[in-house]
C-alpha cells in the first residue's frame, strides 16, 4: 500500500506519543487532530490493511479498528455466501 500520504498528515505536527495514549482522554485528543486531517481516510485504511494493533490511526482507536475490521469481514462473508462480490472485494 502506498504511504506517500504520511508526509501530509497532521500527525507530523505533534509528538508521536499523542497517538499512543494510555487513557480515554488521550484518545479524544488524538481524534480531534485526526478529525481535521486531510489524510484521515488513507491513514485508517493503512492501519486496517496492515492490522496495526496500537494507537489512534485515522481517528479510530484500537477497539474501533477491530470493530471496523470485523464488520468488513462479516460483510465479505455475507457477500460471498450470497454469491455476490463488490468491486473492492475483487481487487
Amino acid at each position: 500500500m502506498e504511504t506517500d500520504w504520511m508526509a501530509e498528515g497532521k500527525c507530523r505536527e505533534v509528538p508521536p506519543a499523542t497517538f499512543f495514549p494510555s487513557d480515554g482522554v488521550g484518545v479524544e485528543v488524538a481524534r480531534r487532530i485526526c478529525a481535521t486531517c486531510p489524510m484521515q481516510a488513507p491513514c485508517l485504511e493503512y492501519a486496517l490493511r496492515n492490522k496495526i494493533d496500537h494507537g489512534v490511526w485515522g481517528g479510530a482507536s484500537e477497539r474501533e479498528r477491530r470493530r471496523i475490521a470485523r464488520r468488513r469481514r462479516l460483510e465479505r462473508a455475507g457477500n460471498t455466501a450470497a454469491g455476490t462480490t463488490s468491486l473492492s472485494d475483487r481487487r
